[in-house]
């Protein structure tokens, strides 16, 4: 666990009730993208509070009713994942410059100027980053914050990646709940939803986070989720 001094609050609120947690803001960033980090090492205590500042711990009876369970670990990882992680400024500062950095890497890395056929600079990036001011989210997926980054950018930047058009097939117990999820972070091209409630599409991404995308999907259907590359797109 985490010492308590390094702690913010993490909140879901659920059926009228507030459930918090006490994290580590950038281990909890990197279990929100993803990561599958012991839940252990993000939190400063086993604890489920009402309100963490007074140390009040919540009921069994409203962990059962709104989680269906008591389990600590399923019920903070479902609260970092969909509740609201309070950070302070300077947190919150910190962890957004790195996550511009992080688009504007990858967009140097994998895309190109098509008049010139050579990349953009770093530096050229970021100040079109600042002129369509661009919000980073410090809690998004890389392949959601590089594809609005992208929207925001191409009236000001030319620009062309190597896309992937994938095939993807959801099980029905994991469909609805990764539909939003594989959008965002996508093109959408085509998809139907089959008799057995199962999710087919067709998406493409930039080739660049191939693994990035693999491993949401993976996330999202428990490893049951199915990937096949159709094609490569220019």
């Amino acid at each position: 666990m985490i010492p308590l001094e390094k702690a913010v609050v993490a909140r879901l609120e659920s059926f009228g009730e507030r459930f918090e947690i006490l994290v580590d803001p950038n281990l909890a960033a990197r279990v929100r993208q993803g990561q599958k980090l012991d839940i252990e090492d993000v939190v400063a205590a086993l604890n489920v509070f009402s309100n963490a500042s007074r140390g009040t711990r919540t009921s069994d009876e409203s962990l059962e009713n709104v989680f269906h369970t008591t389990d600590f670990t399923s019920i903070a990882r479902r609260i970092i994942e969909k509740g609201e992680i309070h950070l302070t400024a300077e947190q919150r500062k910190h962890m957004i410059e790195d996550k511009r950095r992080q688009v504007i890497t990858f967009i140097a890395r994998n895309s190109v100027n098509p008049q010139t056929g050579h990349p953009h600079p770093p530096l050229r990036i970021e100040m079109a980053m600042e002129e369509a001011r661009v919000n980073i989210d410090p809690f998004k997926h890389l392949d959601e914050q590089v594809k609005e980054t992208v929207k925001a950018l191409r009236p000001l930047l030319p620009l062309r990646f190597e896309e992937l058009r994938i095939a993807i097939r959801i099980p029905a117990d994991f469909a609805a709940k990764a539909y939003g999820d594989i959008t965002a972070g996508s093109t959408l091209e085509k998809d139907e939803w089959q008799k057995d409630g199962s999710w087919v599409c067709v998406v493409r991404i930039p080739a660049g986070i191939q693994g990035e995308f693999y491993d949401l999907i993976n996330k999202l259907s428990k490893g049951e989720g199915q990937i096949k590359i159709l094609n490569q797109v220019y």
